[in-house]
Formats: structure tokens, C-alpha cells, sequence
């Protein structure tokens, strides 16, 4: 889990450093990229000209901050005083193979007082996650992110965000990474494609990652990662990412589902025109009721309103090759794995209070009789004496043997019971996604512990 808005008082148990990779140029220009587009407008004018500005200026000092062994709050320290970036960051960028970094910040640093201004601001909102504790705490260097290791231990990554808290730029960067990441490990695998998939599950895009959708449906799906994204409406992805890129990931995307609750006009005419025309028959009668005449006229499939007020749970599916079709969407606790998977749990923790009863039952018979050999043998050692000796010896053995039991279950009391449903397939490995062969499946449709 990555949470460097700090929701739920859940602390991450990863950790990214934005400089990861960034010695590297092509990183350091990707990672300022997303960094900005998670604070950047999508409008375009005079504001699309100083965020390329930005941009250059940003992977320059990151890329200059990795050479160094330097943190993002240099960076920060940087951007804020030119007159330290002037003496620091020329010396760590003539490390790199790279002119134009060296040339972008003296530009930056040399140009006059107004312009070096809207760089600058431009580029404090993509650091401003900096000043909270939480974000600052997700993003101290480590042993990095894995993305290898993710893609083979099948693994999932939860990206908690929130937009008020100025962490959308390092929730953008950590999905950038895994997916440029995960993109280049496909290059190196049969026919390009990652086996297992990567799914990326985006939701509020828009608002916490917005990362460059537009290229990234283009290209991903040939690479093996699968992405879908949650909008509230088609006019967030107008106001994020602007009229053309948003018209490039609607046509990049191969299935759309529209809930109810649409109130935008345009939002509903747009959909009404892509679920199509019918022909209708037009019967017009006298004032006799006799036939005048028939026609056949063009009316919405479904039309604007038919739309708006769809009922709660059904969802109108948009896809190619298809006509559109309205589907009902199921909620996830109501599914029979998870339903069956809530039952198994609930067996396993009744037949866990069983064993605990029953071993405590036995322990304390064992107890009982071993003070009651104890009483007999006090009266008649010769009879009983070994007896009670071998029952109380018994009797230590067990307790020492549950006093490390219950050791080693408080040591594992933080690891979760690993759940497997078997799969139909017969290959070998094993998958965490409802359409590969599990490891440990017992075959007969049980799930096992």
C-alpha cells in the first residue's frame, strides 16, 4: 500500500522516491512529466507554454539531484534559491552525457526576475506533497520499488491519494514508474507482451493521476497491461486533460460503460449519438381513422434521457463490434467467490475457536489427572509414583510445546491467510487473477488455506 496523503491513519508499507531511476535522462524527463501533469491545467495557451518550461527545468534538477545523491528537498531548495541552484547544479549536471540539462538551467537561472517567476511557479506545485509529513514519509529513499518483483509474485499495489492534500504529483510519478517499468520488462519477453498481464485500475484519474492516458491507451494494450479508468463524466477528462487528448484516450478505448446520473447535455447527446440510430414505422391516419400514409423516420437508440435516468446498478456498455447493450452491474460483495470465500473464512475461524476449546478441555483433564496421581502416589508411592512422575513430564512436554506455539502465531499474527480458488487451467505457476491456474488448487472446486 502507497498512502502518502496518510488516509486512514495507514501508514504505506512501500516507499518511492521520485529520484528513482532519474540518473538516467529519459527517466528524469518522464518523471517530471508526470509530476507535472498531476497540478497542470490541461488548458492550453500561454499556461501550456510555461508548463513545458517547467518541465525541462524540473527534469533537469532531478536528473542533476540523482548524479548527487541528492533528495527531493534540495530540489526544493533549489527551485526556491536560485543563487544555490547556480552553484550546485552545473557541477553535478557536467556529469552527464547530456548538454541541454546543463543549458536549461543556466537558462533558467540567468533569465530576468519575471519569467524565472512563472517557471518557478509552475513547478512548486509538483513538490508542494514536500510539506506533508505523510507524503515526505512515503517518498524517503529506500531500497526502491520493484517492479519486477511485483509482476512475479503477482502481486497487488493499492494507490491511496487525495487531491487536497497536494499528493496527486507523487501518486502520478509511482504509476508512471510501474507502467513505463512494466512496459520495458514486456520488450524483453515472446512477442512483447507481459505473461501475466499488469491490469491498472485507475480511479479518480483525473483528479489524483493523471497520467498521459492519451499515449498510454494506444500502446499499453499491445504490451500486455490492461488499463481501465473511472471518471465521473466526460467533461472531467475535457477539463484535465483538453478537448483533443480527451478525444484520443475516447477513441483508444475499446469498451466504455455509462452509469445513470448524467446531468451535462453535451455528456448525454455524446453518448446518445455513439449508441446509434433505428428506423421507426410511422403510421399517420385521418380524421376517420383510416391510413393516410406510412413513413419510416430516425430516432436515438437510446435517447439523452433514456440515459440520465438509467436505475441504479444498470449500465449502458459501449464496445466495439457490438450494438450497445444494457447491462446490470454487480456489486463485488454479492459475487459467489466472494461470497464463497466469506464462508470458507467464516468455517476456518469456527473450526480455529473449536481446536482452541477443545485443547484447552484437554489440558485441563490432563491437569486434573496429574493431581490426582499426585494424591495417589503421596498414599501409595510404589503403585502410582511413575505414573504420576511420566503424567507430570507429559504434561510440562505439551505446555512448553503450546507456550511456543503461541509464540509463533503472535510472530505471524500480521501475515494474511492466503486464500486459493482453483482455476481450470492445468499449466504450471500460479496466478491471483480469476483466469490463470492456481498454485495449492485442490481440483475439486474447494478453496484451500
Amino acid at each position: 500500500m502507497f498512502n502518502p496523503a496518510g488516509l486512514g491513519d495507514r501508514t504505506s508499507t512501500i516507499t518511492f522516491d521520485p529520484l528513482t531511476g532519474c540518473s538516467d535522462p529519459v527517466t528524469a524527463t518522464e518523471r517530471a512529466t508526470d509530476m507535472l501533469a498531476a497540478v497542470a491545467s490541461g488548458a492550453g495557451g500561454d499556461r501550456e507554454f510555461w508548463d513545458g518550461q517547467a518541465r525541462r527545468v524540473l527534469a533537469a534538477l532531478l536528473h542533476a539531484a540523482a548524479l548527487g545523491g541528492k533528495r527531493m528537498a534540495d530540489v526544493l531548495g533549489w527551485v526556491a534559491d536560485p543563487d544555490t541552484a547556480g552553484r550546485e547544479v552545473p557541477a553535478l549536471l557536467r556529469r552527464s552525457g547530456v548538454t541541454a540539462f546543463e543549458q536549461d538551467v543556466m537558462q533558467f537561472l540567468t533569465t530576468n526576475e519575471r519569467t524565472r517567476s512563472s517557471i518557478t511557479s509552475s513547478v512548486m506545485p509538483a513538490l508542494g506533497w514536500l510539506t506533508h509529513p505523510a507524503a515526505a514519509a512515503a517518498a524517503k529513499p529506500g531500497d526502491g520499488f520493484d517492479v519486477a518483483r511485483l509482476l512475479d509474485d503477482r502481486a497487488t499495489v493499492f494507490l491511496l491519494g487525495a487531491e487536497e492534500a497536494q499528493t496527486a504529483p507523487l501518486v502520478c510519478a509511482l504509476t508512471g514508474h510501474i507502467a513505463r517499468e512494466a512496459r520495458r520488462l514486456a520488450a524483453g519477453q515472446p512477442k512483447g507482451r507481459l505473461d501475466p498481464p499488469l491490469g491498472l485500475f485507475l480511479d479518480e484519474a483525473a483528479l489524483i493521476s493523471p497520467v498521459p492516458l492519451e499515449s498510454w491507451t494506444a500502446d499499453m494494450g499491445g504490451r500486455g497491461v490492461t488499463i481501465l479508468c473511472a471518471f465521473q463524466s466526460r467533461a472531467q477528462l475535457l477539463a484535465r486533460w483538453g478537448e483533443h487528448k480527451a478525444a484520443t484516450i475516447l477513441n483508444n478505448t475499446a469498451a466504455v460503460m455509462i452509469f445513470g446520473g448524467t446531468r451535462d447535455k453535451a455528456d448525454l447527446e455524446f453518448w446518445s449519438t455513439l449508441a446509434g440510430e433505428r428506423d421507426e414505422r410511422v403510421t399517420t391516419t385521418d380524421d376517420h381513422g383510416r391510413v393516410a400514409s406510412r413513413s419510416v423516420r430516425k430516432v436515438p437508440v437510446l435517447a439523452p434521457a433514456q440515459i440520465a435516468n438509467l436505475p441504479a446498478g444498470r449500465v449502458v456498455v459501449i464496445r466495439r463490434g457490438i450494438a450497445p447493450v444494457i447491462g446490470r452491474a454487480q456489486m463485488a460483495w454479492r459475487r459467489r467467490d466472494v461470497r464463497r470465500r466469506a464462508r470458507l473464512l467464516a468455517r476456518i475461524e469456527a473450526e480455529t475457536r473449536w481446536h482452541r476449546r477443545s485443547e484447552a478441555l484437554r489440558a485441563w483433564a490432563d491437569q486434573q489427572l496429574g493431581h490426582a496421581l499426585t494424591v495417589l502416589a503421596a498414599r501409595w508411592p510404589e503403585r502410582f509414583g511413575e505414573a504420576a512422575e511420566r503424567v507430570w513430564s507429559s504434561n510440562a512436554m505439551f505446555a512448553e510445546l503450546r507456550a511456543i506455539r503461541r509464540g509463533t502465531e503472535h510472530d505471524q499474527a500480521a501475515e494474511a491467510t492466503a486464500l486459493h480458488e482453483p482455476s481450470l487451467g492445468t499449466g504450471p505457476g500460479g496466478a491471483v487473477g480469476p483466469s490463470g491456474p492456481v498454485d495449492g488448487a485442490a481440483g475439486d472446486g474447494r478453496w484451500q488455506r
